[in-house]
């Protein structure tokens, strides 16, 4: 059992790799350039009124592009996702239109992309950000909703795709 007082990066990454996620794809899109990013740390804020946040890496200047464009989608991913997460995750060498292509995408209510047969879809306006630390957190009233059938969800889970 490891138990510290203080708590160096790579303790806190190994201590949050027994913090199981639902896999998120979170994309936007501005000026007919689409984004997305595999994530795990996403989650509702408030019901009233619908509002939902989601922490993308601040290092990554590709993800500028989500506050340029006010705008996103939060896609729950299910279990026959993996390969496409993985992808969005940058575990392989496709680029955007390559990732993009691995799905059925439309557009439900401020024009970002998202994903047909996610298990749910939360289309937002982006209404406020934070840079916290090594991340900025995005925070999006939901403007449109999709809920799909129930499926087995992709978690990660001890740095490894899982599912219920």
């Amino acid at each position: 059992m490891l138990e510290r007082r203080t708590v160096q990066s790579q303790e806190y990454r190994d201590a949050m790799a027994h913090y199981a996620g639902h896999v998120q794809l979170v994309t936007t899109e501005h000026d007919g350039v689409r984004r997305g990013v595999t994530v795990t740390a996403a989650c509702s804020v408030s019901d009233e009124p619908p509002t939902v946040l989601v922490c993308l890496n601040k290092s990554n200047p590709n993800n500028s592009i989500f506050l340029e464009s006010g705008r996103f989608a939060i896609n729950a991913l299910a279990e026959s996702h993996q390969a496409m997460a993985a992808s969005f995750a940058g575990f392989d060498k496709r680029d955007a239109s390559q990732r993009f292509a691995m799905g059925n995408w439309d557009t439900i209510s401020t024009g970002c992309p998202t994903l047909r047969d996610a298990m749910a879809v939360f289309d937002c306006n982006l209404i406020e950000h934070k840079v916290v630390a090594t991340h900025m957190i995005l925070f999006g009233k939901v403007e449109g909703l999709r809920v799909g059938p129930m499926q087995r969800p992709l978690l990660f889970l001890d740095r490894s795709w899982r599912s219920l």
